[in-house]
């Protein structure tokens, strides 16, 4: 670094503006650098669908190197301006140890971060573009630094976590996930039919619907209601996709039982005239 520093004192440059260039310098490199990662990394996601574990973990290894790499870059700059002031970075680097005791008695709680982020990535618990909840908060992860982690809600609120903080997490991304409709029916139906109708349905919307995991499952009779009698269809489909298989299906059992006149019961107020 001092040899660095003697090269940089020969150029015929005004001091005061030594320290402007280190930054545009430092400011280039960074973005050179980032650039370069994103096409090797882009290299790598080729062969991985956007919305796969194995994308959005490639995607937050980007992240982290390049957040690594921007700090690095930050400290060797600090570094190499301050002797432009006079300061001796070589008692710095000599007292480097007992400075950074200091800083660790000081900063407890990022190191508590930047450790728990770590564990984080490298135990796989979640990545950028996975759906968790931590706490009542549940959202998309948009951003997951060495300090802390974005999370964003289908509202678009996005909060922001301390690493350390997130010590327990529901992944709703790793697994598949379970869509469930059950269907009320009237007393009077034919259950016979009923059920005949929702096979049939099974089969024909398991050939259609999108994202599906396996065969659409009829479970039965699932409660005797006051006014209705309840039957439970269930479907693996990927991951966070139920929502819409879930609305896809009751559309389909909507429009079937219309056809084959088969009564949906509905809250009704009774009023007696008492004349």
């Amino acid at each position: 670094m001092n040899k660095f520093f003697e090269t940089t004192k020969n150029i015929i440059i005004p001091q005061v503006y030594l320290p402007i260039i280190y930054i545009i310098i430092a400011y280039i490199i960074n973005k050179t650098i980032k650039k370069l990662v994103d096409k090797i990394i882009s290299r790598k996601q080729i062969d991985s669908q956007k919305n796969s574990y194995h994308y959005k973990k490639i995607e937050t290894y980007k992240v982290l190197i390049q957040n690594v790499i921007k700090y690095c870059i930050i400290t060797f700059t600090i570094l190499i301006i301050l002797p432009i002031y006079g300061v001796n970075i070589t008692s710095i680097v000599a007292g480097i140890g007992v400075f950074g005791a200091v800083i660790g008695l000081a900063f407890q709680d990022v190191a508590k971060d930047i450790i728990a982020g770590l564990s984080i990535i490298i135990e796989n618990q979640f990545a950028i573009g996975d759906t968790i909840s931590v706490g009542n908060f549940k959202g998309e992860v948009v951003y997951l630094g060495l300090k802390t982690t974005r999370i964003r809600n289908y509202e678009g609120q996005i909060k922001i976590v301390s690493n350390r903080n997130i010590t327990e997490v529901i992944n709703y991304s790793i697994a598949y996930s379970l869509a469930i409709v059950d269907i009320s029916v009237s007393y009077e139906s034919n259950l016979d039919k009923v059920e005949k109708i929702l096979n049939d349905l099974a089969e024909e919307l398991s050939l259609k619907l999108p994202n599906l995991k396996g065969k659409i499952e009829v479970l039965g009779l699932e409660r005797l209601n006051e006014s209705s009698i309840d039957y439970r269809m269930t479907v693996k489909t990927s991951s966070m996709d139920h929502f819409n298989v879930q609305r896809l299906m009751r559309k389909a059992i909507k429009q079937r039982l219309d056809k084959e006149k088969i009564k949906i019961p509905y809250q009704q107020i009774e009023v007696h005239n008492g004349k």
